[in-house]
């Protein structure tokens, strides 16, 4: 059997989260057809997962102007640009009403299995970018599905592959076993039987980003409710403590992203959670109690604790990519033209630059890795970033270069410092401002600035996902 002619092909989009739903957005609005294939049962099930947890961007920021533009006829109208939606909201509200618009060009339960060029694998060159892509899908039915596609576009995420524990990258020795009291996601407190998993204990939350703000200010927060009596958190940090721990603060130009961590600070000052620096897991020993015991790679072991909640961020799924020939940083997973411009070995409180088609290709011409999967492991990814993303490859993908090169897209000042590399080296702790180590791991209290205060962190949005 004859291929269909690529032009009548569909191009795949891998993903019905916020990137890949306006991804399949510029393409209707370029007359190419998508198809988004999702595999969770709905669209937005990522984000329905962290439905709790409220943006630090605002409706201003998490709407994509195609997308906007392709729901206006329906009646739908952007809630107040100045809000801060949940992620519930976001998918509800936003999410949901978008993939009802694309209709059958979303399809849900469809989980990618495999890429390839049509009857070429990763060797063969002979007349390779003349053959169509095919995609292998398996659906939640257990049937299994060939679809061929003119480009692949994957905004399937990160969500489901968190980062472990261990310091080294790879899971802490008993990890594991361990899981029954182990979780990689910010908890829903208030749900009634995860409440109850940590009221009155004593938690570890590993991590130094927004999703360890947010654990810390929701134990905190339960700490002191009526019946959260004994609630601690133990704050693991494999850096030191500096002025930049806890993100921009009040000079964050997302200011409910610089709230999350003043959120953060008042929780230690105020004594509902304790400090550990310069700690990199190696192990989780249980005790006779069968209590969690963090063991450090320097021999230490820390007082037991009750629950684990680890949020060392994310990393790609790259299994099912692997019969395409992509260019990767060896260090990110990220494209490799635009590791540079992310790498948080390099970059800490900076803007990204503008980037779109080509930075994001790839030597196997057609793919593109968007959304929060092309940063591969680097943090702080913004949903206005995807957004400029796709609508730069989308018009590469129709040929219209002029506007996919055209990319113009400022982004808030991150606040947020961050990477492991240079900001574990020794001699950054010896810089100015900049340094992020602090001279000894130690058990620490910290005291608030005169100029940053509790209060603020109260005003604005607790939580803080960075919309991917």
């Amino acid at each position: 059997m004859n291929a269909p002619a690529t032009t009548e092909l569909p191009v795949i989009v891998i993903g019905a989260g916020p990137i890949g739903l306006a991804a399949a957005a510029h393409l209707v609005g370029r007359g190419i057809e998508p198809l988004v294939l999702e595999a969770g049962p709905t669209a937005g099930a990522a984000v329905r997962e962290w439905s709790h947890v409220r943006l630090f961007s605002t409706w201003g920021e998490v709407v994509d102007p195609a997308a906007e533009k392709l729901l206006a006829p329906t009646g739908w109208t952007r809630p107040d640009p100045a809000g801060y939606p949940s992620g519930g909201d976001w998918a509800h509200s936003y999410l949901q009403p978008l993939a009802d618009v694309l209709g059958d060009r979303v399809r849900t339960g469809a989980t990618v299995t495999g890429i390839s060029r049509t009857g070429r694998d990763r060797i063969v060159d002979a007349d390779r970018e003349a053959q169509p892509f095919v995609v292998h899908v398996t659906h939640a039915d257990g049937r299994e599905e060939h679809i061929l596609a003119l480009a692949v576009i994957d905004a399937s995420g990160t969500w489901a592959t968190p980062s472990p524990a261990g310091g080294s990258g790879l899971a802490a020795l008993g990890e594991k076993a361990a899981a029954d009291r182990i979780t990689y996601r910010v908890p829903d407190l208030n749900d009634p039987a995860v409440r109850a998993r940590y009221t009155g204990k004593r938690t570890a939350v590993i991590g130094s980003g927004a999703s360890a703000f947010t654990a810390l200010a929701y134990l905190a927060d339960l700490a002191k409710s009526h019946d959260g009596a004994g609630t601690k958190g133990l704050w693991i940090l494999r850096r030191g403590i500096s002025g930049s721990t806890f993100g921009g603060g009040e000079a964050d130009q997302l200011p409910a992203r610089g709230a999350l961590g003043l959120a953060a600070k008042a929780a230690v000052d105020e004594g509902h959670a304790d400090a550990v620096t310069g700690f990199r897991t190696e192990a989780i020993e249980r005790d006779t109690d069968g209590r969690l015991v963090l063991v450090g790679d320097d021999g230490r072991r820390l007082d037991a604790v009750d629950e684990v909640i680890v949020l060392t961020g994310f990393r790609p799924d790259l299994s099912f990519l692997n019969e395409l020939r992509l260019g990767l940083d060896e260090r990110l997973q990220a494209p490799v033209a635009l590791a540079p411009l992310i790498d948080p070995n390099q970059h800490s409180c900076g803007t990204v630059y503008p980037h779109g088609h080509r930075e994001l290709s790839h030597p196997e011409q057609g793919v593109y890795l968007v959304g929060m999967k092309s940063y591969g492991r680097a943090p702080t990814f913004l949903a206005m970033t995807g957004y400029e993303q796709v609508r730069s490859v989308a018009s590469a993908i129709a040929g219209d270069l002029d506007a996919a090169d055209r990319v113009e897209l400022t982004l808030p000042e991150t606040g947020v410092c961050g990477g492991a590399g240079l900001f574990d080296a020794p001699d950054a702790a010896q810089g100015g401002d900049g340094g992020c180590c602090a001279p000894a791991p130690q058990l620490v209290q910290l005291a608030a600035p005169a100029t940053v205060g509790a209060a603020a962190a109260q005003e604005a949005p607790a939580g803080g996902c960075c919309g991917s």
